[in-house]
Protein backbone atom coordinates (compact mmCIF):
# COMPACT_ATOMS: atom_id res chain seq x y z
CA UNK A 1 0.00 0.00 0.00
CA UNK A 2 1.33 3.40 -0.92
CA UNK A 3 1.75 6.06 1.70
CA UNK A 4 -0.85 8.38 0.08
CA UNK A 5 -3.52 5.62 0.02
CA UNK A 6 -2.75 4.78 3.65
CA UNK A 7 -3.15 8.41 4.72
CA UNK A 8 -6.47 8.72 2.81
CA UNK A 9 -7.88 5.54 4.36
CA UNK A 10 -6.61 6.53 7.81
CA UNK A 11 -8.27 9.96 7.50
CA UNK A 12 -11.55 8.39 6.32
CA UNK A 13 -11.57 5.84 9.14
CA UNK A 14 -10.71 8.47 11.73
CA UNK A 15 -13.49 10.77 10.55
CA UNK A 16 -16.00 7.91 10.78
CA UNK A 17 -14.88 7.15 14.34
CA UNK A 18 -15.21 10.79 15.32
CA UNK A 19 -18.67 11.33 13.80
CA UNK A 20 -20.26 8.01 14.85
CA UNK A 21 -21.05 9.10 18.45
CA UNK A 22 -22.74 12.27 17.17
CA UNK A 23 -24.86 10.36 14.66
CA UNK A 24 -25.94 7.70 17.14
CA UNK A 25 -26.67 10.10 19.99
CA UNK A 26 -28.83 12.27 17.74
CA UNK A 27 -31.40 9.46 17.80
CA UNK A 28 -31.39 9.21 21.57
CA UNK A 29 -34.76 9.11 23.31
CA UNK A 30 -33.42 10.96 26.34
CA UNK A 31 -33.96 14.44 24.93
CA UNK A 32 -35.80 16.42 27.60
CA UNK A 33 -37.35 18.82 25.12
CA UNK A 34 -38.85 16.06 22.98
CA UNK A 35 -42.38 14.83 23.65
CA UNK A 36 -43.19 11.16 23.05
CA UNK A 37 -45.63 10.71 20.15
CA UNK A 38 -48.04 8.73 22.30
CA UNK A 39 -48.37 11.74 24.63
CA UNK A 40 -50.11 13.82 21.93
CA UNK A 41 -53.59 13.00 23.15
CA UNK A 42 -52.90 13.21 26.87
CA UNK A 43 -54.16 16.15 28.86
CA UNK A 44 -52.37 17.69 31.83
CA UNK A 45 -53.82 15.10 34.22
CA UNK A 46 -52.38 12.19 32.22
CA UNK A 47 -55.78 11.16 30.85
CA UNK A 48 -55.94 9.87 27.29
CA UNK A 49 -58.55 11.22 24.91
CA UNK A 50 -59.97 9.62 21.78
CA UNK A 51 -61.90 11.51 19.12
CA UNK A 52 -64.59 9.07 18.01
CA UNK A 53 -65.16 11.04 14.80
CA UNK A 54 -61.58 10.30 13.70
CA UNK A 55 -61.13 7.67 10.99
CA UNK A 56 -58.45 6.03 13.13
CA UNK A 57 -61.15 5.03 15.63
CA UNK A 58 -64.00 4.21 13.23
CA UNK A 59 -64.09 0.62 14.54
CA UNK A 60 -65.46 2.01 17.80
CA UNK A 61 -68.56 3.12 15.91
CA UNK A 62 -70.09 -0.36 16.16
CA UNK A 63 -70.69 -2.68 19.10
CA UNK A 64 -67.89 -5.26 19.16
CA UNK A 65 -65.41 -2.93 17.50
CA UNK A 66 -62.06 -2.21 19.10
CA UNK A 67 -59.07 0.05 18.60
CA UNK A 68 -55.68 0.64 20.15
CA UNK A 69 -54.44 3.87 21.68
CA UNK A 70 -50.95 3.90 23.17
CA UNK A 71 -50.79 0.70 25.27
CA UNK A 72 -54.56 0.48 25.68
CA UNK A 73 -57.21 -1.52 23.85
CA UNK A 74 -60.60 0.19 23.77
CA UNK A 75 -63.65 -1.96 23.09
CA UNK A 76 -67.18 -0.86 22.29
CA UNK A 77 -69.09 -3.29 24.47
CA UNK A 78 -72.64 -1.93 24.15
CA UNK A 79 -74.57 0.90 22.51
CA UNK A 80 -72.95 3.61 24.63
CA UNK A 81 -70.51 1.60 26.74
CA UNK A 82 -66.76 1.26 26.32
CA UNK A 83 -64.09 -0.85 28.01
CA UNK A 84 -60.41 0.11 28.25
CA UNK A 85 -57.72 -2.38 29.24
CA UNK A 86 -53.98 -2.72 28.88
CA UNK A 87 -53.30 -4.15 25.44
CA UNK A 88 -50.14 -5.94 26.64
CA UNK A 89 -50.48 -9.54 27.74
CA UNK A 90 -49.08 -9.93 31.23
CA UNK A 91 -47.26 -13.12 30.24
CA UNK A 92 -44.95 -11.92 27.47
CA UNK A 93 -46.13 -8.39 26.56
CA UNK A 94 -47.70 -9.41 23.23
CA UNK A 95 -50.63 -7.33 22.00
CA UNK A 96 -53.99 -8.91 22.78
CA UNK A 97 -56.93 -8.72 20.39
CA UNK A 98 -60.66 -8.76 21.02
CA UNK A 99 -63.00 -11.56 20.00
CA UNK A 100 -66.53 -10.17 19.99
CA UNK A 101 -67.93 -13.64 19.16
CA UNK A 102 -66.30 -15.15 22.26
CA UNK A 103 -66.49 -12.03 24.44
CA UNK A 104 -62.83 -12.25 25.43
CA UNK A 105 -59.32 -11.01 24.67
CA UNK A 106 -57.00 -13.72 23.36
CA UNK A 107 -53.24 -13.31 23.19
CA UNK A 108 -51.87 -14.66 19.90
CA UNK A 109 -48.42 -15.49 21.28
CA UNK A 110 -48.97 -18.21 23.88
CA UNK A 111 -52.74 -18.70 24.14
CA UNK A 112 -53.60 -16.65 27.22
CA UNK A 113 -57.21 -15.47 27.30
CA UNK A 114 -58.60 -12.56 29.31
CA UNK A 115 -62.18 -11.56 30.13
CA UNK A 116 -63.52 -8.14 29.20
CA UNK A 117 -62.90 -7.11 32.79
CA UNK A 118 -59.22 -8.03 32.35
CA UNK A 119 -59.26 -11.23 34.42
CA UNK A 120 -57.17 -14.20 33.30
CA UNK A 121 -59.41 -16.95 31.94
CA UNK A 122 -56.67 -19.16 30.51
CA UNK A 123 -52.90 -19.09 31.11
CA UNK A 124 -49.96 -19.06 30.86
CA UNK A 125 -50.60 -15.47 31.98
CA UNK A 126 -51.20 -15.34 35.72
CA UNK A 127 -51.79 -11.60 36.20
CA UNK A 128 -54.89 -9.70 35.09
CA UNK A 129 -54.81 -6.91 32.52
CA UNK A 130 -54.95 -3.40 33.96
CA UNK A 131 -58.41 -1.88 33.63
CA UNK A 132 -59.03 1.83 32.99
CA UNK A 133 -62.16 3.90 33.44
CA UNK A 134 -63.78 5.40 30.35
CA UNK A 135 -66.00 8.46 30.19
CA UNK A 136 -67.82 9.57 27.03
CA UNK A 137 -68.78 13.19 26.36
CA UNK A 138 -70.06 13.91 22.87
CA UNK A 139 -67.58 12.39 20.42
CA UNK A 140 -64.75 12.21 22.95
CA UNK A 141 -63.71 9.32 25.14
CA UNK A 142 -61.54 10.12 28.15
CA UNK A 143 -59.53 7.23 29.58
CA UNK A 144 -58.11 7.51 33.09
Amino acid sequence: MKRLNFIKQFALGGSILLTAPVVFSSCSSNDDDMKAPEDDDMDNSGDITIDLSSNAFSALGTVGGFAYKNNIIVIRSAESSYIALSKLCTHSQCTVTYSHANGNLPCPCHGSIFSTSGNVLNGPASTNLKQYSVKKEGNTLTIT
